[in-house]
């Protein structure tokens, strides 16, 4: 059988899986750490800031080199990192005199491999010769993978904890190992596109003329955008189960369940509802609209008099986040074609960097609160209210560029 771009976006789906698994998977065993290798929480919290920092480097040294890199090659060795970096949780912390390095190190290899899937597997999807009209639309699916993984390794993660135990965790390691091998696989076979990543456009007079993605002001637009849905996300994902147990007084079984399940499960519905739906709705439109639900979802978990009413901010928030990250990167591809491999590397790099500030100065906030993450999470609206001023102006410049090139057109 001939493969074709539809097996590629299929391959990109179980990149997106493999990246949910190296961000979400070890997180679930930081107390199991603790007891079985005798760490501090202290050095435990550690391997996240280790984690963050490396997907970080991972995206800067993606963009500065975007045009050295074998796409393929990446792409594959993303996914063998993923498999190293899991399945080494089970043997390395013990083979290694010391069982924080060994911890370390697989943290490494995970962000390693969880960075590159995020700066590679969209724009391979983007330049896939699919109908241009629908590409959007097979963005907002390809990301809602990332929510489905975490929904599904959350939840099958707790179920073989609870059936099988928790002492056996190595083999449930080396069992979601599956998932990136599935991936390293596919990117071996699928046919591989790239973007046209030229700087170089022609002048009126014919001259070749240099385009700097640094100077266009639709891209840092949409880097504003990408660092505060980051932020607006991973506050919610991180804190609401914490939220739920201490300012709600629920148990954390239910904490996890109504906090990081709940929102992976409508953070996704809201990615399939806008693929579903993108040729009835104007995709500017619909993420300014989905930052104004997130800063109302901020303010119901926040000023919510009951519990089941600030619960149902914390889904709300998951369903209004949705859409930002892959709406942005569409947004960004079409009114900036040049922008390559390194748009969307610097893209998940501000992306990434929201998600690490946005949750430790909601933290910081809540200590100085006295613990109170509701009034932290009034501060956490901020975010989306910047998204919701910043959106509209992608679409006012455009409009724009289109007038003053009809202009020159006219004239000349």
């Amino acid at each position: 059988m001939k493969l074709q771009a539809k097996h590629t976006v299929r391959a990109g789906f179980v990149g997106y899986l493999t990246q949910a698994l190296t961000i979400n998977f070890t997180p679930l065993l930081f107390l199991t750490f603790e007891k079985e290798f005798h760490i501090s929480l202290a050095k435990i919290s550690l391997l996240i800031a280790v984690s963050f920092v490396t997907q970080l480097a991972t995206d800067a040294l993606t963009a500065k080199f975007d045009r050295h890199l074998n796409t393929r090659a990446l792409a594959v060795a993303a996914h063998v990192l993923a498999i190293v970096g899991i399945t080494g949780f089970a043997w390395l912390p013990t083979a290694l005199p010391s069982a924080y390095v060994g911890l370390l190190l697989c943290t490494v290899l995970c962000a390693i491999g969880g960075g590159l899937t995020e700066v590679l597997i969209s724009p391979i999807v983007e330049a896939c010769p699919t109908d241009p009209k629908k590409k959007s639309a097979t963005m907002s699916l390809l990301h809602s993978f990332y929510s489905w993984g975490v929904a599904a390794i959350t939840l099958f993660s707790t179920l073989f904890f609870a059936l099988i135990g928790i002492e056996h965790w190595r083999i449930l390691s080396c069992l979601w190992a599956i998932i990136p091998t599935i991936g390293a696989v596919a990117f071996c076979l699928v046919p591989i596109y790239e973007l046209n990543d030229t700087e170089t456009e022609k002048a009126p007079q014919g001259e070749p003329r240099k385009r700097s993605l640094l100077r266009s002001g639709i891209f840092w637009m949409c880097f504003v955008i990408m660092f505060c849905g980051g932020a607006s996300e991973q506050v919610m994902l991180q804190w609401s189960s914490a939220f739920a147990e201490s300012g709600l007084g629920v148990s954390k079984a239910v904490g996890d369940l109504l906090g990081p399940f709940a929102f992976a499960i409508f953070m996704g519905s809201a990615r399939v509802f806008y693929a579903f739906m993108s040729n009835r709705i104007k995709l500017g439109r619909f993420i300014t609209l989905s930052a104004a639900l997130c800063v109302i979802s901020y303010l119901l978990s926040a000023l919510a008099p009951t519990p089941l009413l600030s619960l149902l901010g914390c889904g709300l928030c998951g369903l209004a986040v949705g859409i930002t990250w892959p709406g942005t990167l569409s947004l960004g591809a079409k009114n900036i074609p040049f922008g390559g491999v390194r748009m969307f590397a610097l893209l998940a790099l501000a992306g990434d960097l929201g998600c690490m500030v946005g949750p430790t100065l909601i933290g910081g906030l809540a200590s100085l609160f006295d613990g109170d993450l509701g009034r932290a999470f009034l501060v956490a609206a901020i975010f989306p209210a910047v998204i919701m001023l910043i959106s509209p102006m992608i679409g006012y410049t455009n409009h724009k560029k289109k007038r003053a090139a009809q202009k020159s057109t006219r004239k000349g």
